[in-house]
């Protein structure tokens, strides 16, 4: 005889295993179709995560909160910052460049760089990484 199977417990498990399949996240294969539309009303769930990368390229959609920043840094390879969805603001070179959805800004290798969510937003970088030593 089984013992009946608690809806609480069922719960549990189906809440861990989307956490886990968040966190596993796998990058795509070459010639893989990859979905970049805006994440709409699952933005608030979502994490930044790395798409695909291989020797030349990488690509990642960055999530960023409403007043959540990443630091000013900066990468060898060219970049693109493309706002899917929300606003974010890059700072480059004493400036600020505000991008809305559909709007990208590309950046020079080796320029330092901070971006900053002035709404809830995901982004998609690319960063280049031929050229860089």
């Amino acid at each position: 005889m089984t013992k009946p199977v608690r809806i609480a417990a069922v719960k549990r498990v189906d809440a861990a295993a989307r956490i886990l399949a968040r966190m596993a996240i796998p990058h795509a294969q070459p010639g893989q179709a990859v979905d970049v539309r805006p994440l709409g009303a699952t933005l608030a769930d979502a994490t930044t995560h790395a798409l695909f990368k291989s020797r030349d390229l990488e690509v990642i959609r960055l999530v960023l909160r409403a007043g959540q920043s990443l630091p000013p840094h900066k990468v060898p390879g060219e970049i693109t910052v493309h706002c899917l969805e929300g606003e974010i603001e890059v700072g480059v070179d004493g400036r600020r460049v505000a991008l809305q959805a559909g709007q990208l800004t590309y950046l020079p290798g080796g320029a330092v760089h901070d971006v900053r969510a002035t709404a809830d937003a995901s982004a998609l970088v690319t960063i280049a990484l031929t050229g860089a030593s």
